[in-house]
């Protein structure tokens, strides 16, 4: 049984959430394009929004390409910089910095959206079991940080590596690479994936429209001209 699991959960599942993550969120933009936003809720109530929203992206951005730079950048391509043992160390530097201060971020959004009337009165069923459950992902991912200490020769970054890239190029067994690994960095994947899976269906999809040209432009958007 517990071979069955793993090999669901670490080898099948990984595939379910990402099918439905690309196949959900096209489908979505072509049937239902009104709902593609982020819905913000600045004008309801500026109270901790622009510091809020501020930590949260910048932690959470830097969390996922962290995480995906960590993942899919094979042995080979960096052992002639560092050990295994040192880029784990900058991991579980760079990680705690940005995870600490995502989670601020994400504490004060979460307060923001279950305390405002105004807010909680306009949010879509899907806006605060999504905070709750990246607010949950993030503290698991905090708690990998003791778990990653016990091993500095970055064996478990290593194993978990392995796991990602051999999904990504589809070869088999991937799954065997996290068999051994502690609990909780099991749990941090499985939730990683179901976030993938339920993306489609919540506010998440605006991600995929990032405004790029926000940067660059001179002045503030005009909601409505006075006259």
């Amino acid at each position: 049984m517990a071979n069955y699991m793993n090999q669901f959960f670490f080898g099948i599942y990984p595939y379910i959430a990402i099918t439905v993550f690309f196949l959900g969120s096209l489908l979505r933009y072509d049937r239902d394009q009104y709902t593609w936003k982020a819905s913000s809720s600045q004008l309801l109530s500026k109270k901790d929004m622009r510091l809020g929203s501020n930590l949260f992206h910048i932690g959470i951005i830097a969390l996922f390409f962290g995480h995906l730079v960590g993942l899919l950048t094979p042995h080979w391509a960096y052992h002639f910089m560092m050990s295994a043992g040192t880029k784990q160390m900058m991991a579980m530097t760079a990680g705690g910095i940005f995870g600490l201060i995502c989670l601020a971020g994400m504490i004060l959004l979460i307060r923001r959206r279950m305390l405002d009337a105004r807010i909680k009165a306009t949010s879509q069923a899907t806006d605060l079991p999504i905070l709750l459950l990246l607010f949950v992902q993030l503290v698991l991912g905090l708690l990998t940080i003791p778990f990653s200490a016990q091993h500095l020769d970055g064996s478990s970054m290593l194993a978990l590596a392995s796991w990602a890239q051999h999904l990504v190029t589809f070869q088999g067994d991937a799954a065997s690479f996290v068999a051994g690994e502690a609990f909780i960095f099991k749990i941090h994947l499985v939730l990683g994936l179901t976030i993938f899976l339920v993306f489609p269906f919540t506010r998440l999809v605006h991600v995929w429209s990032v405004p790029v040209q926000y940067l660059t432009r001179s002045g503030y958007q005009i909601v409505r001209k006075r006259g």
